[in-house]
């Protein structure tokens, strides 16, 4: 069987809104996964096929490629948020932001398919503060020298019920009666995922949008403080924010960077904060102008 899109990272917070609304507007979506088992809401989809494989293995990509109608498209909503520093990022950015996307690009032009819609993170920038903006921009400039149909959408923090962003710092305010805070006035546009996922669909039936770039952004500006102070509301708890020096702030990261788990936050993170995450002076409100979107608000957040 021949599928109309195949959505590569369609099992992540993300991917599983745009699985559902790829289904509603009718194609047919095909979703690898490294890990079946927490598949299960998708696969209850009639038009959602979801199967094992490990998108990084090198003939990955031109396998699953090879099952996407001519005229279908492809999704890479990969990314990951942290890796160890070298210069001028690490093999985990590397094979996730720029290796990937290369060998998606490979696939495609082998199976004559030209519509690609990329993933890549406002700030992204081959010359940026952090691995993190570094490893996206080198990713977007690969797309960009392809001869594909592109289009890149380039979210600011993503929130939505089941986010990792605000939804940790929810946890943490019901943790501890207080809260030592990093670059508290570090500043973020936070997007609804909802809106992120309509972009993207929406992308695939207007053709105005092949070779563009869009930044996807929410309503508001708020520092890391008033998104904290938020979560802390959302919870019903009290947490006392505490503003941290930079020193302490990179002394802290350090020291998370170290311990066992899933990072916290890194020195790599405080870095790409150094620059605030918000539409650019003179930028297009694309969720507004372009896709027509009445955005949702971080405040009607279920």
């Amino acid at each position: 069987m021949k599928y109309d899109i195949l959505l590569i990272g369609g099992n992540g917070f993300v991917g599983r809104i745009i699985a559902a609304q790829l289904q509603l507007a009718g194609y047919s979506v095909l979703i690898p996964t490294g890990h079946l088992a927490a598949a299960r809401e998708l696969r209850m989809l009639p038009k959602i096929h979801v199967e094992e494989a490990d998108i990084h293995e090198f003939d990955e990509p031109q396998r699953l490629c090879g099952r996407i109608k001519t005229d279908g498209a492809v999704i890479n909503l990969v990314g990951v948020l942290h890796d160890k520093p070298a210069k001028p990022y690490g093999k985990i950015f590397k094979a996730a932001h720029v290796d990937l996307p290369k060998n998606i690009i490979t696939a495609m032009q082998l199976h004559g398919l030209k519509r690609y819609l990329h993933m890549s993170a406002l700030g992204a920038d081959s010359h940026g503060l952090s691995m993190y903006q570094r490893s996206k921009g080198d990713g977007e400039a690969a797309v960009k020298a392809s001869n594909l149909d592109w289009t890149i959408l380039r979210p600011s923090v993503i929130f939505g019920a089941q986010d990792q962003f605000i939804n940790l710092f929810a946890k943490l305010t019901r943790l501890f009666p207080a809260m030592p805070l990093a670059n508290h006035q570090a500043q973020f546009q936070p997007v609804c995922v909802d809106d992120v996922a309509s972009a993207f669909v929406h992308s695939l039936s207007m053709p105005q949008t092949i070779h563009q770039s869009y930044d996807l952004v929410g309503p508001t500006v708020y520092t890391m403080k008033e998104i904290v102070e938020f979560a802390a509301r959302k919870e019903k708890t009290s947490c006392a924010i505490i503003p941290v020096s930079a020193f302490v702030a990179y002394l802290q990261a350090l020291a998370f960077e170290f311990l066992p788990g899933p990072t916290l936050i890194s020195r790599d993170n405080i870095a790409s904060m150094q620059l605030p995450n918000t539409l650019p002076v003179n930028g297009v409100d694309a969720l507004t102008e372009v896709f027509k979107i009445s955005r949702r608000s971080l405040e009607g957040m279920r």
